[in-house]
């Protein structure tokens, strides 16, 4: 001798009147276009690139300053310097572009993406531009800058 409850049917004794409501939502957030919103937020922050930098070391002789950056896994065509008055500015840029097609929904899907990263190294004197020489090996960038000769002044 069960009672029923309200709300409640005798051939769904565990019926909840919110399951359709959440039926509902769980397909909102899995069907497209908010699907695909979702899951470049999550490539976004799932690829340290655009937060991370990398490696960069300074070593100063009498002669030159000596900048060395590890760039593993980066194309030599990626990499950019750029020379300025009192600081070398190092990019490395990579552009990805994909293209899938089904057949069956007579659907593309395009994707470009371009990543870029960068860091400036300050450095104490000015630099002659015709003279810095830059390397790259095996994932090693080395930039060579020649310090400039000054005179210096004998107070009398």
């Amino acid at each position: 001798m069960s009672e029923k409850l309200p709300g409640k049917s005798d051939n769904n004794p565990l019926h909840d009147p919110f399951q359709g409501l959440m039926r509902s939502m769980n397909n909102f957030f899995h069907e497209p276009p908010v699907k695909g919103f979702l899951e470049s937020i999550d490539e976004f922050f799932s690829s340290p690139f655009p937060f991370s930098s990398f490696p960069v070391d300074l070593n100063e002789t009498d002669k030159e300053y000596i900048i060395t950056a590890k760039l593993s896994g980066v194309k030599k065509d990626q990499i950019n310097i750029d020379i300025f008055q009192q600081y070398i500015t190092i990019t490395v840029e990579n552009t990805e572009s994909a293209t899938q097609e089904n057949q069956t929904q007579k659907t593309i899907f395009k994707k470009n993406s371009i990543q870029r990263t960068s860091r400036t190294i300050p450095l104490q004197k000015p630099i002659s531009e015709a003279k810095v020489k830059a390397n790259y090996e095996d994932g090693l960038l080395t930039i060579s800058v020649p310090k400039e000769g000054g005179k210096r002044l004998k107070i009398e």
